[in-house]
């Protein structure tokens, strides 16, 4: 609920900046099997095979009025009162099981909303293919917004014709009552219900760490040649197949031109926010660097790398993981003053537990709590290791210690990632018994 709201906060305030809403104010044992029926690698095989996003029966009723999507010209837009029955109060589509969209899709299941728009899973009637919807809120500015990510996807899609960089691709979009409607490829669960289903609170296999990690990161280089911000990646936003051993990048909804980089404290979802954004400095590729060297943090241990009901609080994290953030940087930052004191104490802005009013406690911290520092809590997770898995771990460690460089300049590039030798070592495939 917090990473929804500080993203609707920072999509209304992106809105308003381009005038764009004008007219509307020990670890789970996941052991890589292989599977019967293919010679790739099922990561993630269980016995029960219970995917909550299993294509349900189409039920409820079709709709009789023939509406086909077509956007009307100006002149004949549709009255706003006329889509009551078809909105509810926020914006969203009220879905209905086996209605027909587009003369093409029926849909099938309903999964869920989030801020700017409700997703279904239909058939293709055309193709008979499942694909998944995703129909944006009748708000202008998210209508806008809607399209913007068409061109992103589009950008993405043509300088990547082989599909091979992991990016989710957008098959094509219509209009239907009032909505934008996006359709893309198929795909199974997110990372978040992957950790949920496979690895709650101790994570997962950390080959499949590896392999995800090396699917983000040619990712990353995508969006890095098309001189693109992802600016929301999350575990939520990462999605796999049914076999769990690919995935890809999703939601663009809050991507951006790297040339488009206004100054926010509020990008990015909360745990996944670097701190240059939090202390108001121009951005860069690196903010999605940050985002997911925390989400392979997540994935391996269970537990969010950074939290705190504030940016202030996330900063002392990162400040008790990471150390003292470089002199350079609170130079070049325009909220500084909200977060240090002109020495550079910490003024951590907290709850009293007694009053439960706010108060402020300066704190001087130059250097990592040890048992906060990433390769402790690493470790912590991992119980009985033997030195080959140690050494495996000792890499990882590495890697992430420079994806969560607390300085965007020295951050590691998505392509040296790839070099990385916990990635590209050579060799055989690491222990499988890690975890």
């Amino acid at each position: 609920m917090d990473m929804q709201q500080d993203k609707l906060k920072a999509h209304l305030s992106a809105a308003a900046t381009r005038d764009l809403n004008h007219q509307d104010s020990s670890h789970a044992p996941l052991q890589p099997t292989q599977s019967a029926k293919s010679n790739e690698l099922d990561m993630f095989a269980d016995e029960d095979n219970d995917d909550m996003f299993a294509p349900e029966p189409a039920a409820g009723h079709k709709r009789d009025d023939g509406t086909q999507a077509v956007r009307l010209p100006e002149a004949k837009q549709l009255d706003r009162s006329m889509l009551d029955d078809w909105d509810d109060p926020e914006g969203y589509y009220r879905i209905i099981l086996g209605e027909l969209l587009d003369d093409r899709y029926h849909i099938q299941t309903n999964l869920g909303k989030g801020v700017f728009s409700a997703v279904v899973r239909a058939l293709d009637t055309t193709t008979n293919r499942t694909v998944a919807i995703k129909i944006i809120r009748t708000q202008e500015s998210m209508y806008k917004a809607g399209i913007k990510e068409i061109e992103i996807l589009q950008t993405l899609a043509e300088a990547d014709p082989e599909d091979k960089k992991h990016i989710i691709r957008l098959e094509r979009h219509f209009e239907h009552k009032g909505h934008l409607c996006m359709v893309f490829e198929n795909l199974s669960i997110n990372l978040r219900e992957v950790l949920k289903k496979f690895g709650r609170d101790i994570g997962i296999n950390i080959i499949a760490v590896r392999q995800y990690a090396l699917q983000m990161f040619l990712g990353l280089t995508l969006l890095k040649k098309c001189e693109i911000l992802h600016a929301d990646l999350k575990p939520d936003n990462v999605l796999v197949n049914e076999k769990r051993n690919q995935l890809k990048i999703a939601d663009l909804g809050s991507a951006m031109s790297a040339d488009d980089n206004d100054v926010t404290d509020a990008l990015v979802s909360r745990f996944y926010r670097a701190p240059e954004i939090m202390l108001g400095i121009k951005h860069d590729y690196a903010i999605d660097m940050w985002s997911i060297g925390c989400t392979l943090f997540e994935l391996y241990t269970g537990k969010i790398c950074f939290t705190g009901a504030t940016n202030n609080q996330m900063l002392k994290g990162i400040l008790e993981c990471r150390g003292k953030i470089p002199n350079r940087m609170l130079k070049r930052s325009e909220f500084w003053a909200q977060h240090f004191e002109p020495d550079g104490t910490f003024l951590s802005q907290e709850i009293d537990n007694v009053t439960r009013r706010e108060v402020v406690r300066r704190m001087n911290i130059t250097r990592t709590v040890p048992a906060k520092e990433l390769k402790a809590r690493l470790f912590a997770s991992s119980k009985g290791l033997s030195p080959a898995d140690a050494k495996e771990l000792n890499l990882f460690a590495d890697l992430l210690d420079k994806c969560l460089a607390v300085d965007p300049v020295r951050r590691i590039t998505p392509t040296d990632a790839l070099k990385h030798p916990f990635i590209s070592r050579p060799g055989p495939v690491p222990p499988h018994n890690i975890k």
